[in-house]
């Protein structure tokens, strides 16, 4: 009677599997620890500190641009995470500007005029090829240092005042009674979330129109209109800038650094997405825009309620990787002098003198900033994506 012994361990694809692993991990350990070794010993030679014990001590420079209170006092750590913010103001501010043109250019790119669609491609073909850095000197030297000086400065509508000493605007200022209306605000956003949640509910029920998005609309208005109403004073004012005798003092201010930065950013990715939106509102089936069209949707309708959600799943993996090139490319800004992270954690390499350990910060800052903006596009990723049948 033969018997079957089953596959020997030297044979078995998931134990050589596991092995394999094993070496892997271990090869990689081992190697990772020598690194370590290798540097401790060479920085020791050198008298070399790798500590990050210089973070509490005085920064003792000054940064040009600030979201957040900085004097030259306070510690390399909260310099560091000035850094940080100015970085993150950019990469987000940029990210979403870089989408809405990307998603404008792109359509246009597929528009049935001639004129709007050669222009798009012109903008794209012209922008895609000039690099990044020559783009932002051009925005930096070529366009807002060459404005009109602070005296003569460009007047807009609102006021805006253009000069180049920067963008100046009117920006709202909250009085003492902000906190009160802010409790109003937040009572707002409870009611109208409750109330979006039962219209839903009974119109799941019941089937009929609820109104589930008007309404809590209209409730979250009412109750922030009432809290502004019952507010000892408008909890807002308008703070507008005015000229003094060397530049103008109050209201809102974009830096000419910040701006080139900006700009540069804004339309040197814009262009990149709007190649990714025209490929994947091409990938949709022809056969769907003409379905569309023949239940009586017009162009607009189609492309809103019928492509471009199918196109999603074609345009994001590429978008996520857009992002991520846009929040990197922002330490570019150190060659027009925006005090981004790189900018200032060069200047703090000058002042400690330990540039091993504030690279190794800059690298994890930058490092964490890119995988949430790759955690936040994989989770709407998965959402968009079409289930198979």
């Amino acid at each position: 009677m033969l018997t079957y012994r089953g596959i020997p361990l030297w044979r078995d694809v998931r134990v050589l599997q596991a092995i394999g692993q094993l070496v892997s991990v271990v090869f990689v350990v081992s190697l990772l620890v020598f690194f370590v070794a290798n540097l401790r010993s060479a920085a020791d030679e050198r008298g070399l500190s790798l500590g990050f014990d210089f973070l509490g001590q005085e920064a003792g420079f000054p940064i040009g641009e600030s979201v957040i209170d900085y004097d030259p006092g306070d510690s390399f750590l909260h310099a560091f995470a000035v850094g940080i913010i100015n970085t993150l103001k950019a990469a987000v501010l940029g990210v979403l500007l870089a989408t809405v043109l990307g998603i404008v250019v792109g359509l246009a790119r597929l528009s049935s005029n001639w004129l709007v669609r050669n222009l798009a491609g012109v903008y794209i073909q012209i922008i895609r090829n000039v690099p990044l850095l020559v783009q932002l000197f051009f925005w930096y030297f070529a366009v807002f240092q060459a404005l009109p000086l602070v005296q003569q400065a460009i007047r807009l509508p609102g006021p805006v005042y253009l000069s180049n000493r920067g963008l100046f605007f009117v920006s709202p200022q909250a009085t003492p009674s902000f906190d009160a209306w802010v409790a109003y605000l937040a009572a707002a956003l409870a009611v109208a979330a409750a109330l979006r949640f039962a219209l839903r509910w009974r119109e799941q029920r019941t089937g009929r129109p609820s109104h589930a998005v008007v309404g809590p609309w209209l409730a979250f208005a009412a109750i922030a209109a009432a809290g502004w109403l019952a507010a000892d004073g408008s909890p807002v004012v308008r703070n507008v800038p005015v000229l003094g005798e060397f530049n103008f003092a109050g209201g809102g201010r974009i830096t000419p650094e910040f701006g080139a930065l900006l700009v540069g950013l804004v339309l040197y990715t814009g262009a990149f997405i709007a190649e990714i939106v025209r490929a994947g509102v091409q990938s949709v089936s022809r056969g769907q825009r003409e379905a569309a069209l023949a239940v009586g949707l017009s162009n607009a309708q189609t492309t809103r309620l019928v492509i471009f959600p199918q196109a999603l799943r074609v345009i994001v993996p590429p978008l996520i990787s857009q992002y991520l090139n846009l929040t990197k490319n922002s330490s570019l800004a150190v060659a027009i002098a925006y005090p981004e992270l790189f900018t200032v954690g060069r200047t703090m390499i000058n002042q400690a003198g330990r540039a091993l350990p504030i690279f190794l910060l800059i690298m994890a800052a930058y490092l964490a900033m890119s995988l949430t903006w790759a955690a936040v596009g994989n989770l709407y990723n998965r959402r968009v994506q079409m289930v198979e049948r």
